[in-house]
């Protein structure tokens, strides 16, 4: 490797290469001050990385002449790497340095130009010097004896983050997120800031407009790629950014950091800290943006990545109000499939006397669609969003309010909907009905003893016999069966069964005289109840029998008629 910078003379090569751990780079930058120590396009700081080359060679030559000197003023270092050196003068008719590795036997790879040109591009694509090669002989063409064909320049040497915005063109932008990302299809949106202050870093960050196939591994490499001062020090630098935006692309340039950083420093920096922290506010800001002046395209973002950004919301407390106002859900306004209802769009549309946000978790759409707890909202035209996606039952656990508004669960706890309940004269036509229906709901208490903690009257049914509710402060039966799939001990969730008593079905419980069917009849209540809400039945046998049972006696069958084989 040779340069043409101003080269070293005896002393310095005594100083600055005899020495291990001396900089004259550093000393150099500790002369400058203000924006020139700041700006400086400098590489090398601690005089260690030269030392690296013994890693592969056995023997390191060194050979070099101080601009201004005369050419028998050149000095070659040459050392084993064993804790000595030789120096000697040398005749060198070009000022610079020329620095020769001798290779340790298994280390030929590094004779490859392909290989040196994929590291060079790899580590050194964006240092401002120019890295020149001699160029490839093309196979079975002549070379060319011209002097301007020998050499070609492997690296960039300009990084694209470090231009004024005003300067780079939208398909320069997208060419380097191809480089980077490795996506042949241009990103959705870019973001580009330099940050100053207790930390002065730039960042040049990506959202793509597909998710890959690796979304869900959380234990993926991300992309975000790790500079300092340009120098590119790490791939997949995961303290950068969140897990729950490990879709994010692109660049952090620091001039903080120190060039010897670690995964292990990462972990433990205050400054990463800070990076990490105006990095995350900085793509919710481009979000928001995407959200209010592009909704087109941040549709085409939330159907990608919605879910993944959901995770931030149990994840980051520290943002959780401003990823409540990325959210979008279905909801019953429409019968779309899309996820296209912000929480400030339900709070802006809720009727006057509203007082909660309400919701209901399932583990798919139709059941949260189809839910009979949804009966007495349809009634009185009120909105309530349908939360299908299996992490937003971790999204309702840690998002209790939005704009202080609280979350309320239309399947958890008793049913209080303020100002929008009934009329006086119905709630004493309910009370009225609550005293006669105490010996049934005895009853039916009884015959559920061990399965329904509760038995009652409810008002949130129009059209359904029965439902089944949890306790206001305990998980979602949906959680619980969620948890339970993936082999966790949950203790069984206490619910109430709450019956429509205008329901003929109920009024056919109520007139049941024979203490047998009357407990088949509130078995097959309580299990209708649980497979509404896509719970699954304990005994599904006992279920069928029961309902057959129930079937042959009211069309006057006898019971002996159930099914045999062979009949």
């Amino acid at each position: 490797m040779t340069d043409n910078g101003v080269g070293m003379s005896r002393q310095e090569v005594i100083d600055n290469i005899g020495t291990i751990a001396r900089s004259g780079t550093q000393e150099f930058l500790a002369q400058l001050t203000g924006d020139q120590a700041r700006d400086a396009q400098l590489i090398g700081q601690f005089g260690v990385g030269f030392y690296s080359s013994f890693i592969v060679a056995d023997r390191v030559t060194l050979t070099t002449r101080r601009a201004g000197l005369a050419a028998d003023d050149g000095v070659r270092w040459e050392s084993t790497g064993e804790g000595s050196y030789t120096l000697e003068a040398v005749s060198r008719g070009e000022r610079g340095t020329e620095v020769t590795l001798h290779l340790r036997d298994g280390e030929d790879e590094l004779l490859d130009a392909g290989g040196l040109r994929t590291i060079l591009r790899k580590y050194s694509d964006h240092i401002s010097i120019p890295i020149v090669m001699e160029k490839e002989a093309v196979p079975g063409k002549q070379a060319d004896t011209g002097d301007i064909d020998k050499t070609e320049q492997v690296n960039r040497a300009a990084a694209l983050w470090t231009r004024p915005r005003s300067e780079i063109k939208a398909e320069q932008y997208d060419e380097f997120y191809k480089h980077v990302a490795h996506d042949f299809e241009a990103p959705l949106a870019h973001l580009h800031a330099r940050i100053e202050g207790r930390q002065d870093f730039t960042l040049l960050l990506y959202i793509p407009r597909r998710a890959p196939f690796d979304i869900w591994d959380r234990q993926r490499r991300h992309g975000i790629k790790l500079y300092v001062r340009r120098v590119f020090i790490m791939e997949n630098a995961e303290e950068i950014m969140p897990a729950w935006l490990r879709f994010v692309r692109g660049v952090i340039d620091s001039n903080d950091l120190p060039l010897n950083v670690s995964r292990e420093i990462l972990q433990h920096s205050q400054d990463v800290d800070a990076i990490r922290a105006a990095a995350v506010k900085r793509v919710l800001g481009r979000l928001d943006e995407l959200a209010d002046k592009q909704p087109e395209q941040y549709a085409t973002f939330w159907e990608e990545f919605g879910r993944v950004v959901k995770e931030g919301v149990s994840e980051d407390p520290a943002n959780k109000d401003r990823i409540a106002r990325l959210l979008r859900f279905t909801s019953t306004r429409a019968e779309t499939a899309g996820q296209t209802v912000a929480l400030a769009d339900y709070a802006a549309r809720m009727p006057e006397g509203q007082e909660a946000i309400y919701y209901i978790t399932a583990d798919s759409l139709a059941a949260a669609r189809n839910s009979p707890h949804l009966e007495i909202f349809r009634k009185k035209g009120i909105e309530v969003l349908l939360l299908h996606d299996r992490i937003d039952e971790w999204v309702a656990a840690h998002l209790t309010e939005f704009d202080g508004k609280p979350l309320q669960s239309v399947a958890k706890g008793d049913l209080d909907l303020g100002k929008l309940a009934d009329s006086e004269s119905d709630a004493e036509q309910k009370d009225k009905l609550e005293d006669e229906f105490k010996p049934v709901l005895e009853r039916i208490r009884k015959a559920l003893e061990g399965r329904a903690n509760e038995v009652r009257i409810t008002y949130r049914l129009t059209e359904s016999p029965a439902c089944l509710v949890g306790d206001k402060d305990g998980i979602s039966a949906n959680l619980e069966r969620m948890l339970r799939a993936a082999g966790q001990d949950v203790p069984n969730v206490p619910l109430a069964l709450e019956i429509n008593p205008t329901h003929p079905i109920v009024e056919r419980l109520k007139a049941e005289t024979d203490e047998t069917r009357f407990a088949d009849w509130s078995r097959i209540l309580f299990d209708q109840a649980l497979l509404a809400e896509g719970g699954r039945l304990d005994d599904p046998a006992a279920f069928v029998k029961r309902l057959n049972a129930l079937m042959l006696a009211l069309s006057g069958e006898p019971a002996a008629r159930i099914w045999t084989p062979g009949s």
